[in-house]
């Protein structure tokens, strides 16, 4: 009798399908903050934790405050609170980029000459103080039309001013029509890298899924899933474009917001077009910002802040609930909302996930003692990923993990 693993085809087919050893997930932060290029600054990250904490400080001073304004529950309220304080003193800005595009607006060349060089020195700056975000880049210009030869001069003339660069470094490419716009970024790319010395790969690209062309081609497919390969092992992020996606399909603008359809659709395609890539997924931004109105009174002011910031905090956990962990960030009084509404759903799921770890465990062990295969890794894997993102962003402590068996 022969055996179908004796079959040369067959054997290779099996050899195939092996498993192969996974690739170290990259820690994603839990947000980008956006700020026209003449704004920045190497202390800009401190500047912005310190107003996000008055903006805590002022209007949720009280930790029960904080939850009701979020729709947080309340038993973790004190926990919650604290926690948030503990992150918008140690590190409130996770990622940031330097924007040349839709948050700087039309400038003369020799302006935006002008502001590459002066942001570039600032971030070399910030590189020597040790006050950058743990992520940095730029966004530019889109690589279509008109502005195709002025983005890759600000490219070109910021990267080439600052000599080095943090890691990791990202450029971000709105408006993505074609996977000829990331070809041609990813080979100037190359050009830098090696013009200036750096390892291959050191700038990563990050590409703006805003317009129909990046969810549905020529031809009815989705062309998401070819961009990692068009970005040359480059691509480290996708980012939803919400309010140019959605105007370009004629939404009213009272309709615009993260909770349209065509936002969740664009979300869940780039979930399933990446998965397995190592690609991060981001949502958009929430355009309603928590500020007071001009010359509000107190209750009014406090109400206007506590509306945006329930908007926000919503906005959140929708794209938890899609699998989508990191969105943007406007203002930085936004910062407090993402952090409560993270850190809520972080402590507010803890005992369930830890009760559920433990089971986990318990059933793991007892198929071994048995020799019994143990087949619910998506379980493992969901439960290790909560308790991961967890420590990231500071909503939960080592301690945490300790108690759910798991070694931090």
């Amino acid at each position: 009798m022969i055996m179908l693993e004796d079959d040369p085809d067959i054997a290779r087919s099996l050899a195939a399908l092996a498993p192969t050893k996974a690739t170290p997930v990259r820690r994603q932060p839990i947000h980008v903050v956006y700020a026209g290029a003449p704004r920045f600054t190497a202390e800009l990250s401190t500047k912005l934790g310190a107003i996000a904490l008055r903006a805590l400080d002022e209007h949720a001073s009280d930790p029960l405050e904080l939850a009701r304004a979020l729709g947080n529950d309340p038993r973790s309220a004190a926990r919650v609170h604290e926690r948030v304080r503990q992150k918008l003193e140690r590190e409130p800005v996770e990622d940031f980029r330097i924007d040349f595009e839709d948050g700087y607006g039309p400038h003369s060349d020799d302006e935006e000459d002008a502001d590459a060089r002066r942001a570039a020195a600032e971030l070399v700056r910030g590189l020597d103080a040790g006050t950058l975000p743990p992520s940095i880049g730029i966004r530019i210009r889109p690589l279509e039309g008109e502005s195709a030869r002025r983005a890759l001069r600000t490219l070109e003339l910021f990267v080439t001013e600052a000599g080095r660069l943090p890691s990791p470094f990202v450029v971000t490419l709105p408006k993505v029509e074609s996977e000829d716009a990331l070809r041609l970024l990813a080979r100037a790319l190359d050009r830098l890298e090696a013009q200036l010395g750096l390892a291959r790969g050191a700038i990563t690209i990050e590409a703006m899924m805003e317009t129909p062309r990046a969810l549905l081609d020529a031809r009815g497919a989705c062309p998401l899933s070819r961009w990692p390969d068009a970005c040359d092992g480059r691509l480290s992020g996708v980012h939803l474009g919400a309010y140019d996606l959605s105007a370009s399909i004629d939404v009213p603008a009272p309709h615009q917001t993260l909770h349209h359809p065509i936002c969740v659709d664009a979300l869940l395609r780039a979930q399933l077009a990446l998965a397995g890539r190592d690609v991060h997924v981001s949502d958009g931004a929430t355009t309603r910002l928590p500020l007071a109105p001009k010359n509000a009174s107190h209750d009014d002011a406090r109400a206007a802040v506590h509306g945006g910031w329930r908007e926000h905090a919503e906005h959140v956990r929708e794209a938890i609930a899609l699998g989508v962990w990191q969105g943007w960030d406007l203002h930085p009084a936004q910062i407090v909302a993402r952090l409560g509404a993270l850190h809520g759903f972080f402590l507010g799921s803890l005992a369930d996930a830890t009760a559920r770890m433990a089971n986990f465990r318990a059933e793991r062990e007892r198929a071994t003692r048995v020799g019994a295969t143990f087949d619910d890794a998506a379980t493992g894997r969901g439960l290790r990923g909560f308790f991961a993102r967890g420590l990231a962003c500071g909503a939960l402590t080592r301690d945490d993990l300790a108690a759910a068996g798991l070694d931090g």
